[in-house]
């Protein structure tokens, strides 16, 4: 047996049941993997004796475990799913997209019960849909994700109207201009719910506090707003910063990716203002920008995995019908404050908490006006 490496001096990690052994044998050998340590045996009662033969892998996205983001989370999931149901794991990095289709296979041929894959990206030449219809016999779950009449593949879907509504009413109260600012990467659906909830949580502080509020870049109304056209051009996200800057905003929440680093260099130029992250933390992803960025929007990827692996070996059961994240399920949260902290009155962070779960229990809905 072997003793299972810290994940920061790790490329790969798989532990496979007996009755896998020679698919597995096969598995190392083509993929390089390292065997881990078998999981401790579970105490009695706890479920971990059904699942011992469970095998959960999963296939990161471009770059390693240990990137403090999306990768990282989902490996998090993998390991509480290990530890408290006594599974066994599989996985392997992907170096770049190119090591997709490649990975998933080896995790085919090993025998996996249920394979995650890591991100948006797995959608790049088709390849995760490609690999879900040559192989119907295996089970694929994808993080945020979507299916096109797979039957097994399972997305993993995240309600991100419903911490964008908190980020609002954050932002809202934060601001010393009361003017704060959303633009996007495209203008389509999976990007503007994510405006549309900052949009109406700004203005539920507007009704509930008298306080005029104005948002730039976004008016679910009329469905007018600044868009960058997609997730890449640094010179229109910046500019579209700038503007709103200009026009006195001074919390910008962009929805666009990575573009972030634009409105961090505008914000750095002005000399004023403050960014809300998106999709990870990212003042701990970025510590650089740690200094300007009020908090952040997440898509949380350790709970949904265990969750997944849960319900499949209660039920021995899996369906395509998608996990959707949210509040009451911690799939989507707001990140900490961090150098804000103190500028954060309790106050404040006990009413984000109570509009969290009046969210959670349907009293607010984050896509209807206040």
């Amino acid at each position: 047996m072997f003793v299972r490496p810290d994940i920061s001096e790790r490329t790969a990690v798989s532990a496979f049941t007996p009755k896998r052994t020679a698919a597995a044998m096969a598995f190392i050998g083509a993929a390089g993997l390292l065997l881990s340590a078998c999981a401790p045996a579970p105490e009695e009662g706890d479920g971990g004796a059904e699942s011992s033969d469970f095998l959960a892998c999963a296939v990161s996205d471009e770059g390693s475990w240990n990137d403090k983001s999306f990768n990282e989370a989902a490996y998090q999931g993998l390991l509480d799913a290990e530890s408290e149901l006594g599974i066994e794991i599989a996985d392997a990095e992907s170096a770049s997209n190119e090591d997709f289709t490649p990975n998933l296979t080896q995790m085919v041929e090993a025998g996996c019960d249920v394979t995650f894959a890591v991100g948006f990206n797995f959608s790049i030449n088709d390849v995760i849909f490609d690999v879900a219809d040559d192989n119907p016999e295996a089970r694929f779950v994808w993080i945020d994700g979507w299916n096109q009449g797979q039957e097994n593949l399972k997305p993993i879907t995240y309600a991100m109207q419903e911490s964008s509504f908190l980020a609002g009413y954050l932002a809202a109260a934060y601001s010393t201009t009361k003017t704060i600012g959303t633009y996007g990467g495209d203008d389509i659906e999976s990007v503007t719910s994510f405006m549309t909830g900052y949009y109406n949580g700004a203005k539920y502080y507007e009704q509930e506090t008298g306080t005029p509020i104005t948002v730039v870049g976004w008016d679910p109304a009329t469905g007018i707003g600044d868009f960058v056209g997609d997730f890449s051009n640094t010179g229109v996200a910046k500019s579209l910063s700038e503007g709103q800057l200009a026009a006195g905003a001074d919390v910008l929440f962009p929805v666009a990716g990575t573009l972030f680093t634009a409105t961090a260099e505008a914000i750095r130029e002005a000399g004023a203002g403050v960014m809300l992250g998106v999709d990870k933390d990212i003042a701990v992803t970025q510590p650089e920008l740690a200094d300007i960025t009020l908090t952040s929007v997440e898509k949380r990827m350790t709970q949904p995995v265990l969750d997944v692996i849960t319900a499949i070996i209660d039920s021995d059961e899996f369906t395509a019908e998608p996990y959707v994240g949210t509040l009451e399920n911690d799939g989507t949260a707001l990140s900490g404050f961090g150098d804000f902290d103190s500028e954060v009155p309790q106050e404040l962070k006990d009413k984000l908490d109570e509009l969290k779960q009046a969210i959670i229990d349907g009293t607010i809905d984050p896509l209807a006006a206040p």
